[in-house]
């Protein structure tokens, strides 16, 4: 599978386009998963002496992989297709990468 077909089976499960505030909805339900992740990881820091050993990988996945559905749904609710975005990402990075830029902040650095 790759980004557009997961992207298109995700949109299955999407609420509408239409209804109200629902690119808020996307937005907020996002970054609630990515926090869901850093929340598995404080209680690694806190509980597990920072132990990787520990790291509950089988909930790590499931939350990536509703933060993978956020992002493809709210890409497509601004018409981009995921595929483009996955290409457009790896040439930004490999770009830095050439031009010894890749730590530092800014996105235009």
């Amino acid at each position: 599978m790759n980004f557009t077909e997961y992207q298109q089976l995700a949109l299955k499960t999407a609420n509408p386009k239409t209804n109200k505030n629902e690119l808020f909805h996307l937005v907020l339900g996002l970054v609630g998963e990515a926090g869901e992740i850093a929340e598995k990881m404080k209680k690694l820091v806190r509980d597990k002496d920072s132990d990787e050993a520990q790291i509950d990988r089988d909930g790590i996945k499931k939350e990536l992989g509703d933060v993978l559905w956020y992002i493809a749904v709210t890409a497509s609710y601004l018409d981009i297709d995921l595929d483009d975005l996955a290409v457009a990402n790896i040439n930004k990075l490999a770009d830095r990468q050439a031009r010894g830029v890749l730590s530092g902040s800014g996105d235009n650095r």
